[in-house]
């Protein structure tokens, strides 16, 4: 069994051992190692990355009680005595982010008795997931500020290995899933949990916790914060983000809000005006084309390039709405793609439903629609005025 070195210092960042075997698996190559700094993946944390030697160390995963860890490329020689170096940062992330979780969800049944049901590290914010319907901002702010004062008590942060029959000595938050030998990790007269994770000595190190939102998920809630440096990463940038807002907007921070809604109000009127403007001018267009008079329908036809089939649609409409006996048949090339409109008066008695399906093969195409109005498309195997012409045809 590798000597689990993590457990016995978690400060440590490097170490010096020997390779017990090497081998590939599915992962790719790794190493067993006799003794290891680097944490595995598990109990909601992510593995450590850092460098065995010379190789970049991308994984670490505990198989059926073996320690791999997954290198880039395998050892020419395994024999001797080698050198692992932790990356540090990854680390010590990863121990503030954990002990905040821990104080976070004491907080929450300290204050409310709010239960965590799960919890998730990710490589920007953190989740737990209550055990609670909904919640309010009030409570929130309540469970944050007793998670900092107990940060700022800077109250020892304690690991001890018990026995299950133990066990009944703590005021355990949640019972362990695991049996054996059991590590609980302690924050004394505040919380008691068993975790296989790494944790700095004392709360003062997670820094700060601060509660960025939360969701319902699947009838409990999912809430999202940051802990630790994290807290200060994400200051910084909305810092950042205010302050280019300010300057774009030429207003103070604390009216950004009231000035936003204002200019998003007076963008939707004038997308609003735009559309009716555009409602017309497509009008004048529909009534400009000119038609070909056919035994018993006219004929509007017309091919254009990169517009969006709505408005070929609405000038096919806006011409039937006004002459009874049209046909008009409407092709576009927009990028790789053919598109067709085909919409008829009350007057003519050709389905075109019909007339469109004998053409959409010629495309590599399909569409739908009715006997009186057929839209579709496909592959621009063909120009636009070929398949025009083509739809005539089949007219």
């Amino acid at each position: 069994m590798t000597v689990k070195q993590y457990y016995q210092d978690a400060y440590m960042r490097s170490f010096e051992t020997s390779i017990q075997e090497q081998q590939q698996d599915e992962s790719g190559w790794y190493v067993v190692l006799e003794e290891t700094a680097f944490y595995p993946t598990g109990g909601g944390q992510p593995h450590d990355t850092g460098t065995l030697q010379d190789k970049r160390m991308i994984n670490v995963e505990e198989v059926n009680g073996e320690i791999r860890h997954y290198i880039e490329e395998p050892f020419d020689d395994v024999s001797g005595v080698i050198e692992g170096q932790v990356d540090w940062q990854r680390r010590f992330d990863h121990m503030q982010q954990h002990a905040g979780q821990h104080i976070l969800s004491a907080a929450f049944a300290e204050a409310l008795q709010y239960e965590t049901t799960s919890f998730h590290l990710g490589k920007e914010f953190l989740t737990i997931d209550l055990n609670v319907s909904d919640i309010s901002e009030s409570d929130a702010l309540k469970a944050e500020e007793l998670a900092n004062q107990i940060i700022r008590e800077a109250r020892p942060i304690e690991t001890k290995w018990v026995t299950e029959t133990e066990l009944s000595s703590y005021p355990l938050r949640k019972q362990p899933s695991v049996t054996g030998e059991i590590r609980l990790v302690i924050i004394p007269d505040f919380d008691y949990n068993g975790c296989g994770g790494t944790h700095p000595r004392s709360t003062s190190e997670v820094g700060a916790i601060k509660i960025l939102d939360w969701e319902k998920h699947k009838g409990h809630i999912r809430l999202q914060f940051i802990c630790g440096d994290r807290v200060l990463y994400q200051l910084h940038r909305k810092h950042v983000l205010l302050k280019e807002l300010t300057s774009v907007l030429q207003v103070p921070e604390e009216t950004m809000v009231p000035t936003a809604e204002q200019l998003i109000a007076k963008q939707k009127e004038q997308e609003k005006a735009l559309e009716e403007l555009k409602e017309v001018l497509l009008s004048y267009e529909a009534e400009g084309l000119l038609g070909i008079q056919k035994d018993d329908y006219t004929l509007i036809q017309k091919a254009y390039s990169e517009r969006p089939i709505q408005e070929l649609q609405k000038i096919a409409q806006h011409i039937v709405s006004k002459r009874e006996d049209a046909i008009v048949m409407l092709v576009v090339h927009n990028d790789q793609k053919l598109q067709l409109v085909a919409v008829k008066g009350s007057l003519p008695t050709i389905n075109l439903r019909e007339v469109a399906q004998k053409v959409f093969p010629l495309i590599n195409g399909k569409g739908g629609g009715k006997e009186s109005f057929v839209q579709g498309g496909g592959e621009a195997v063909i120009t636009k005025e070929e398949l025009l012409d083509q739809l005539v045809n089949e007219l």
